[in-house]
């Protein structure tokens, strides 16, 4: 019985430990965000918007498929005690990620000139793209190993890699973007363009993300060096009678990584197709500011959307092999449970970010960028829901691929890609909604994915979802935490003056708020609770001021 139970939410401690890392990271990428955007501005940031998303989608093409392929496989072979398939499996996923990485890195350097000309329309982008190419091959191969490490049942080298990833990542983009930022306003009065200044800025920043690469991939190599011994020995205790040939293994690691590339590709390719007919709309109606407004979406919106989406992220992760594992068992009744437990952590987390995020858009703002505009507020009040729909069709793209149905979300994302293409070009071009056809359509493109996602996997394994713990409790909680939060904000700024200590006296009564609300209307049980991290403490804590 106990060892069923530590299956059942032994992979929410995992996904918990990723999700934490992966907090931290979003909020060290926030921080160092806003020194960056203070020296290059709206413009900057906008070319580091439109470079960043031509590098993603290069990594979604070649290697962002990697760590999904390599854990689940992994995580089938060592669950049968495979343990040197395992280990070949790796191998062949590393020399693939060489070859295709330094493929895409290659191409996105050369083409650069190409593709800021004449696809983005801002020749601008092209030096902070050539910084980013070399980063694609290194983010390849560190895909490969955070993906062994995660079908071997650990999340720690993933983890702690991304931390250190982005506290690298975080020093040098400021300084980098600070010191070619100055080194761009001398070339700008040379050449009579002020841009220049923005561009070398954003290149300087876009330095960092390959100096963290770089040291996130130094500390995974250090991790496989002390978990060789480890390795050894369980290779001699291996008894497989045949070991997979590469060719095999090949066959597999493609059949598997290409329905991943396409769902993956996709999926995240909205916002590249965005990017391309916002500019390029925006440009023939005589718009000269698009980049200042798409570096709005992408340095302020989409940046503190992404922090609590990052959670579903990390749970879809260790999701997989752990659902993987369960199907290869044909354990239906505990696929099932996985898949609930997984549905119902996110959504606690996601519906209060939302509320949050729509309520005290306007003061965070404020908070970190200095920036009281209605454009960014009124941005992340119209796009907030976007982090329920993102979080919950991420998660349920990791689901479809842990139960091996990994040509659904592919065809889902596919469909929900043409409706979100058609809505944003019809709304860019026959309405003057400009940046927020973009926000507007982000959100319907996730809540398609959600409804279609979800009717696949009611079909593939019977799954009813629990609405009242998983959805209503929440909402309700958070409904009633964010008329608080708002009530305290503005009390507190007019008695203090100060948005700073309005917003983190509104943001502490606003936790503690909806912690209380989600314990008495019986969102989470006893034993629930004590399947999280440090859930113990939490019972204690409930138990003590009688909320369970």
């Amino acid at each position: 019985m106990g060892r069923k139970k530590e299956s059942a939410t032994g992979f929410v401690v995992q996904g918990s430990i990723l999700a934490t890392a992966s907090i931290l990271a979003r909020i060290i990428g926030l921080i160092y965000r806003v020194p960056v955007t203070r020296v290059i501005g709206d413009y900057g940031n906008g070319l580091y918007g439109f470079a960043f998303e031509v590098y993603s989608m290069m990594l979604l093409i070649s290697s962002y498929s990697l760590p999904t392929a390599i854990s689940k496989l992994v995580a089938a072979k060592t669950h049968q005690g495979q343990h040197k398939n395992a280990y070949k499996i790796f191998k062949a996923g590393l020399f693939f990620s060489i070859v295709i990485g330094a493929l895409a890195a290659s191409i996105t350097f050369l083409l650069a000139d190409f593709i800021a000309g004449t696809i983005m329309k801002d020749s601008m982008i092209a030096l902070s793209l050539r910084v980013l190419a070399p980063t694609i091959l290194i983010v390849a191969i560190m895909g490969v190993i955070r993906g062994y490490f995660q079908g071997l049942g650990t999340m720690m080298p993933t983890a702690v890699s991304q931390i250190i990833e982005q506290i690298v990542n975080a020093f040098v983009s400021v300084i980098a973007a600070y010191y070619l930022f100055a080194y761009g306003s001398k070339v700008a009065q040379v050449l009579q363009n002020e841009d220049y200044a923005a561009a070398y800025g954003a290149a300087g920043s876009t330095l960092g993300t390959l100096g963290g690469a770089v040291f996130g991939l130094f500390f995974l190599l250090f991790m496989m060096m002390i978990y060789k011994r480890v390795l050894k020995r369980r290779m001699v205790k291996d008894r497989t009678v045949q070991t997979d040939s590469y060719g095999q293994i090949y066959m597999v690691l493609f059949s598997t990584i290409v329905p991943i590339i396409l769902s993956t590709a996709v999926y995240n390719s909205s916002v590249f197709i965005d990017q391309t007919i916002f500019s390029n709309v925006m440009n023939r109606k005589g718009v000269e500011n698009y980049t200042e407004l798409f570096g709005v979406f992408t340095g302020k919106y989409r940046l503190l959307v992404n922090v609590p989406v990052s959670i579903a992220s990390a749970m879809a992760a260790s999701t997989i092999p752990s659902l993987t594992a369960a199907v290869a068992v044909r354990d239906r009744k505990l696929v099932n449970k996985k898949i609930n437990i997984s549905i119902r952590f996110i959504m606690v987390i996601a519906f209060p970010c939302t509320v949050g995020l729509a309520v005290l858009g306007s003061p965070i703002l404020q908070l970190l960028f200095n920036d009281s505009r209605e454009l960014p507020a009124n941005l992340l009040m119209v796009g907030s829901v976007a982090v329920v729909f993102y979080s919950l069709s991420t998660l349920s793209n990791g689901i479809l691929q842990g139960l091996n149905r990994m040509k659904v979300p592919v065809r889902n994302a596919f469909i929900s890609l043409v409706l979100h293409v058609i809505m944003v070009y019809l709304m860019l071009e026959f309405t003057n909604l400009n940046i927020y056809a973009i926000v507007i359509g982000n959100v319907v493109f996730a809540l398609i994915m959600c409804v279609l996602n979800a009717w696949d996997i009611k079909k593939t394994t019977g799954y009813r979802q629990e609405i009242y713990k998983s959805f209503i409790v929440p909402l309700i909680s958070s409904v009633i935490m964010g008329i608080v939060a708002f009530g305290i904000y503005f009390g507190m700024e007019k008695l203090t003056g100060s948005n700073t200590i309005s917003f983190i006296v509104a943001f502490i009564v606003a936790v503690v708020v909806y912690a209380v609300i989600l314990l008495l209307m019986k969102g989470f049980t006893e034993e629930e609770l004590s399947s999280l991290p440090k859930g113990t403490i939490i019972i204690k804590i409930a138990k003590k001021f009688h909320l369970m």
